[in-house]
């Protein structure tokens, strides 16, 4: 009998209700954004400004009732490509916007999103090096489809993917893990500078003490 990689969580005893844990991938011409069950790809044709205010009200609407916000970090590997500039001022508008909110938000980096989905944070060394890019974001969207049955496909699919796995380490931190994973994945959640926990972001008292 064969045993899958990632089983689901056993059921929550009723009455008991996760936090609310928004994961965004933040890019200028595709945002991810995701949930418990969903992802979207927040796109805008503008440029500029009227780009920076769009995706900001977007990911405002969909925060605002948010218990914690998971929000990929910087990758300072590619701090010269073009737009670097403006992708660095969109960070820190949706950031300050959490901020005063007071909505808690943690931030995980490139290799701390790849470890969860895939347990190294270069799952795709073996491959030619222009290729392992592509390759990786692919291995990525395919962790999420495997284990949270959630198919992103289409514009944005890369980035929807990369959301749902910062969704989903939020989740696990606040107890509430989607899926069980390999130790080789959990470490990512070490590694992160997790807020203060309010009242809505304590483990569940399951009465199994």
């Amino acid at each position: 009998m064969q045993t899958a990689l990632f089983e689901p969580t056993p059921a929550i005893a009723p009455g008991l209700a996760p936090p609310l844990v928004i994961g965004i991938d933040p890019s200028l011409t595709c945002t991810g954004i995701a949930g418990d069950g969903w992802a979207d790809a927040l796109r805008c044709k503008g440029k500029g400004h009227h780009r920076l205010g769009w995706l900001r009200q977007e990911v405002a609407e969909r925060t605002r009732a948010a218990d914690l916000v998971v929000i990929e970090g910087a990758a300072y590997g590619q701090g010269g490509q073009a737009g670097h500039h403006e992708l660095a001022g969109l960070w820190w508008i949706l950031t300050q916007d959490l901020w005063d909110q007071k909505i808690p938000y943690a931030v995980v980096t490139p290799h701390g999103r790849t470890i969860y989905a895939t347990g190294s944070a270069n799952p795709a060394k073996d491959y030619p090096k222009e290729k392992r890019a592509r390759i990786a974001k692919g291995m990525v969207r395919d962790a999420v489809a495997e284990r949270y049955g959630l198919n992103c496909d289409g514009p944005g699919k890369y980035d929807r993917a990369d959301a749902m796995i910062l969704a989903a380490m939020g989740l696990h931190w606040a107890g509430w893990p989607l899926a069980v994973v390999p130790d080789t994945h959990r470490r990512a959640l070490d590694a992160v500078p997790w807020p203060e926990r309010t009242p809505r972001l304590q483990p569940p008292d399951l009465g199994l003490r």
